[in-house]
């Protein structure tokens, strides 16, 4: 059995234990902190062990002949990343869940499994089993441990059910659409590495691509929030337990931009800028950044602000897909890092303050900064990073998108392209708007929790020094990463896919 097998199994066999009478915060801690040292060993020793595909860490068993499916597992420099913030988010979350029920030891246990399988299996069969593992628990928590009425809790739970569910039958039809387009004219093959390389050797033309990228990108987007298909998102981020929020997302919502750069992209990149679908995805990356935007600013409720804010960034994300560049694509790579840790330590001291004031409304908060010192530093360290602050993790992913994009189809240094503002150009100047939107909704929630004299009397503390290490953890990755991007860009050497220039 290889390390990665063991890492994707560990939170499994944890989950079994808690449920056979373990004690489940200890299994829990245990067994996240275990998961949490070993990737950081792979991530290190990631760039000897690459083999001639970029993976390290192959392992594969044959399950099926034919169609030929196998649970194979291999880890690029995308999914080495996407592992570390899961082992991150996942050890922040378990650390937090103190005085309640197993279930939510074992519901966070499996969604971190399923987000790891996800990310370190190279076969489309099982990277799509994992991560339908990893929703049913997400849904049960929401419906049973909701943080609303019963009835508001599991219309809620339903909702998302629904568009989650219908976003993953597109997103099914999709897969399979590729394996037959893929698979050589011989048996079929869900194996991710023998398509790439049919992909590339015999590449499918544009406007063959074009449909197959789009219904991928709508399968993976709606797991994503894309806009219009993102109404489920918000909801479930504010009712859902804080560590279900936590890892849904910070982590799993990331596996449909996961998807997009290590499936579609790769495999229909020249799909992905046929004017009709680049048009298309523009207008809804557009709708997640200003209308989410827009709607974020009207938010009254702390956690409804952060859900809304989730969803808007997302469109960041896909601008950095549409744009195609290495560049760009990297700094997707690094933004999807940088918004699941910043996403995860906000929702963190957010469910904080729910237990100890009752309310998270902002206009009965205030003044909290005079008594709570240090969630008001450490909240600041999400709020500054989820704003763009230079120094912090989510600003190096940010500048390499607008970068990246704006130069799109330029050679020169000057950034003018010399057949003037194209669509995308436009897109990015219109999606600037967005950092100050981000930026006002932020800061005047900041300022109206922490500063300034409390309205109703409500007060709280900081945490012990026991519930210290998850959130200055967090923290602490997010300036790391901020002042040294290089220590994630380095785990991507060469270009995720062929660049199609438009």
């Amino acid at each position: 059995m290889s390390s990665l097998e063991i890492i994707i199994f560990i939170p499994f066999l944890a989950a079994l234990a808690i449920w056979m009478g373990a004690p489940a915060r200890l299994t829990a801690v245990v067994a996240s902190t275990v998961n949490l040292l070993w990737v950081l060993v792979l991530a290190v020793r990631f760039p000897a062990f690459k083999s001639a595909t970029d993976l390290a860490f192959v392992n594969k068993h044959m399950v099926l002949d034919n169609p030929a499916i196998a649970f194979a597992v291999g880890a690029d420099g995308v999914s080495m990343i996407m592992a570390l913030l899961t082992v991150l988010v996942t050890f922040a979350a378990v650390w937090q869940i103190v005085d309640k029920p197993s279930m939510y030891h074992i519901a966070s246990l499996l969604i971190s499994g399923g987000a790891l399988g996800a990310f370190l299996c190279t076969d489309l069969f099982f990277i799509y089993a994992f991560h339908e593992v990893a929703l049913i628990p997400t849904f049960l928590m929401i419906g049973i441990h909701g943080r609303a009425e019963k009835d508001q809790r599991l219309a809620v739970a339903w909702k998302t059910t629904i568009y989650l569910g219908a976003g993953s039958l597109v997103l099914l039809a999709g897969l399979v659409w590729a394996v037959i387009e893929f698979s050589g004219g011989g048996k079929l093959t869900f194996d991710l590495v023998a398509l790439r390389a049919q992909a590339a050797t015999s590449p499918l033309p544009a406007t063959a691509q074009a449909p197959l990228f789009f219904l991928l990108l709508v399968g993976f987007g709606t797991l994503v929030s894309l806009f219009p298909f993102h109404s489920w998102a918000a909801p479930a981020y504010a009712t859902a337990p804080t560590p279900v929020a936590m890892l849904h997302s910070g982590v799993l919502k990331k596996f449909g931009l996961y998807g997009l750069f290590r499936i579609a992209l790769p495999l229909l990149p020249a799909g992905a800028q046929v004017p009709w679908v680049q048009q298309s995805l523009l207008i809804m990356l557009l709708g997640n950044i200003l209308v989410v935007g827009l709607v974020t600013l009207h938010q009254k409720r702390l956690d409804d602000m952060l859900a809304n804010s989730s969803v808007m960034h997302m469109g960041y994300l896909f601008l950095g897909l549409a744009a195609g560049t290495e560049i760009a694509v990297k700094g997707s790579i690094l933004l999807m890092f940088a918004h699941g840790i910043s996403i995860a330590l906000l929702f963190a001291i957010c469910g904080r303050m729910r237990n100890q004031l009752g309310t998270l409304e902002m206009a009965k908060l205030g003044g909290i900064g005079s008594h709570a010192p240090f969630l008001t530093v450490v909240f600041a360290f999400g709020a500054f990073a989820s704003i763009g602050l230079p120094g912090l993790a989510n600003f190096a992913g940010e500048v390499m998108i607008f970068m990246g994009a704006f130069a799109n189809g330029n050679s020169s240094s000057t950034f003018i392209p010399a057949q003037g503002l194209t669509s995308l150009h436009w897109t990015v100047i219109l999606a600037l708007w967005g950092v100050v939107i981000s930026a006002v909704y932020m800061l005047r929630g900041y300022r109206a929790i922490f500063q300034g004299t409390p309205q109703t009397g409500l007060f709280m503390s900081d945490p012990g020094s026991g519930q210290w290490l998850p959130l200055v953890l967090l923290a602490a990755v997010l300036l790391a990463v901020g002042c040294f991007p290089s220590l994630l860009l380095d785990l991507i050497q060469a270009p995720l896919a062929p660049v199609a220039t438009p």
